[in-house]
C-alpha cells in the first residue's frame, strides 16, 4: 500500500523534528557537562565538532558517495583522514581531561553521550538524505 504525498511529507517533517531534537539533545548534554560541574574545560569538544564537517564541506562538496567508497584520489583520502581525526579528537580530549584530573567521572559520562549522541545525528541525516522515497515530494 503506497502512502499518499501528505502522508510522506509529515513522514519526512517528523524525522526532521526528530533530528532536530537530537541534535538539540546533543548540545544541551555539552552544555550541562560543564555547567552541572562548573568546569568549563569539556568545551574543547565544541572545536572538533566545529571542525569536523569541515573537510567535508571543503574538499568533497556535495558528493557524499565518494566518502563511503574504498578508492578515490588524494584529496577524498586526506577528507577521510581529517575526518577520522576530528572523531578520534572528540573522544580523546574528555578522556585527556579526566585523566589529568581537569574533569570527574560525570562530566566525562556527559561528554561521551554527547558525542553518541551527535554520531546518532549524523547517521539518521545520512539514512535520511540517502533515501530517494524523499527527492520527489516537494
Amino acid at each position: 500500500m503506497a502512502l499518499s504525498r501528505s502522508m510522506r511529507t509529515c513522514l519526512h517533517s517528523a524525522r526532521l523534528a526528530f533530528l532536530a531534537i537530537l541534535v538539540s539533545g546533543g548540545i544541551v548534554l555539552q552544555i550541562l557537562a560543564c555547567a552541572l560541574y562548573n568546569n568549563w574545560w569539556p568545551m574543547l569538544t565544541v572545536l572538533m565538532y566545529l571542525i569536523l564537517p569541515m573537510p567535508l564541506i571543503f574538499f568533497l562538496g556535495s558528493d557524499t558517495s565518494s566518502m563511503m567508497s574504498n578508492g578515490g584520489d588524494g584529496w577524498v583520502n586526506f577528507t577521510k583522514f581529517l575526518t577520522g581525526t576530528s572523531v578520534v579528537g572528540s573522544i580523546a580530549i574528555p578522556s585527556i581531561l579526566k585523566h589529568a584530573g581537569v574533569i570527574g567521572w560525570g562530566a566525562l559520562s556527559m561528554e561521551l553521550s554527547s558525542f553518541v549522541v551527535f554520531g546518532v545525528a549524523i547517521l539518521w541525516f545520512l539514512q535520511m538524505s540517502g533515501e530517494d522515497e524523499y527527492s520527489g515530494v516537494f
